[in-house]
């Protein structure tokens, strides 16, 4: 499992954890996509954050339940507790950004709903404060990616994950 704030890389490094590992990879968001046949800024502004977390933690309930392989999931999905009680039985990995590389990476743009605002610098700012505690506490493995290539990120934590599986 991988979770982040947006511009940490899940998107990026799902995939090429998963090809490393030789397992299937899978994203919520494009899971959500696909049911609704709508974008994620689309199902914020027409039916609101509340009604998309429901339909996130549904998803990815389904997910966990039946994807054996690496499973990204969208910035806020761990503000649920039911989706925080089901990565219990699963490895997380949390990939973290500071907050001028997540800027850099997200570009602030209104492709991201909760970015979108008077000020998305600093809304950007309390999201990452708001939530760093939450994917610490949901984490099995916490992997900085700012100033590291995707191939670095993937190499750190495939040896983390070798090292935990030898122990």
């Amino acid at each position: 499992m991988i979770a982040g704030p947006p511009g940490s890389g899940k998107s990026t490094i799902g995939p090429l954890l998963a090809e490393r590992l030789g397992v299937p990879f899978r994203d919520s968001d494009d899971d959500i996509i696909a049911r609704t046949g709508r974008a994620i800024a689309d199902i914020f502004a027409e039916d609101g954050e509340p009604a998309f977390r429901a339909l996130e933690e549904e998803v990815i309930a389904e997910a966990l339940a039946g994807h054996h392989g690496v499973l990204s999931v969208g910035g806020g999905a761990v503000l649920a507790e039911g989706t925080r009680k089901r990565l219990r039985d699963h490895p997380v990995v949390f990939l973290n950004v500071g907050f001028a590389t997540g800027v850099q990476r997200v570009g602030l743009s209104t492709a991201r709903p909760l970015l979108a605002g008077v000020n998305p610098r600093a809304t950007y700012r309390s999201l990452l404060e708001a939530r760093l505690p939450v994917y610490r506490a949901i984490a099995t493995l916490e992997v900085q990616t700012d100033d590291r290539s995707p191939a670095q990120i993937v190499d750190a934590i495939a040896r983390e994950l070798a090292l935990e599986e030898a122990q």
